[in-house]
């Protein structure tokens, strides 16, 4: 199998991929949560901004501010979400760049399953949370509906089963409702609760789902792009293969995202 590691560099290569579709779910994600306005929101992980600025557009805030490894990203964030309110700052999940208690609302999205230390993390984002805040998050559902992942990665394993051990259903078994309660519950929330997050992916046709996989970013583009030209046009043809193509050419798929969320006393 080819060395390969995960790359989170570029906003560009990111939004055809997931990004388009992560604000779908950050707009479902803040309808659950049905915040009061002006808030001290954190949006821990922010990448390219998707949340941050579903946060702007729904829930009225005081202040956001966004925190995230990348500086690729926060770039890209900045020049995505502009209001005032909003601003970015590098920093690692694990050691928050923020004051305790300075927050209401700590959010996540699409970040949780990637820190080393999840218990710690979360420790990190109840200690920045003021007296009754939430703390909330949403995952991929990797190893179940979100789509267009699993058909990537359930054809990539028929030609290479080595690769396997990169498929993110396999790498992020937390990723479900039952270990992300626990997670949160075992952290000292209270009232904890678990929801799935259904968003149609309807792509054009067949190359409007390949073409970011071309990008290198994140776990199945990088391991797409670490391959020779021979093994990922065939891994492109036994994808295409097991699509549920339209008449019309056009892919019409869901992605599920587990959101969790709890409060601090």
């Amino acid at each position: 199998m080819p060395d390969h590691r995960d790359t989170w560099s570029s906003g560009n290569a990111y939004e055809p991929y997931v990004g388009r579709w992560s604000g779908l779910v950050a707009r479902e994600f803040l309808r659950w949560l049905d915040p009061p306005e002006s808030l001290r929101w954190l949006d821990v992980g922010c990448g390219t901004g998707a949340l941050s600025e579903a946060i702007v557009a729904r829930c009225s805030p005081d202040a956001v501010v966004g925190v995230d490894r990348s500086e690729e990203y926060l770039e890209y964030a900045r020049a995505r979400v502009t209001d005032p309110r909003v601003s970015f700052r590098p920093g690692d999940a694990q050691a928050l760049p923020v004051k305790d208690g300075e927050h209401d609302v700590v959010v996540s999205g699409l970040m949780l399953n990637f820190v080393p230390d999840q218990a710690h993390t979360l420790a990190e984002m109840k200690r920045a949370l003021s007296p009754g805040g939430t703390v909330a998050a949403y995952v991929w559902d990797y190893a179940g509906e979100m789509q267009l992942m699993r058909r990537f990665w359930d054809a990539a394993v028929a030609l290479d089963p080595p690769a396997l051990e990169l498929d993110e259903g396999r790498r992020f078994q937390n990723a479900r409702p039952g270990p992300l309660v626990q997670l949160f519950e075992s952290a000292g929330l209270t009232q904890v609760r678990v929801l799935a997050i259904d968003v149609p992916t309807v792509f054009k046709d067949f190359d409007d789902y390949w073409k970011p996989f071309l990008g290198g970013q994140a776990p199945a583009p990088g391991y797409c792009m670490s391959l020779t030209e021979e093994r990922r046009a065939a891994l492109r043809e036994r994808i295409r293969s097991t699509m549920p193509t339209k008449p019309d050419g056009s892919i019409h798929l869901i992605a599920r995202a587990w959101a969790v969320r709890g409060q601090v006393e």
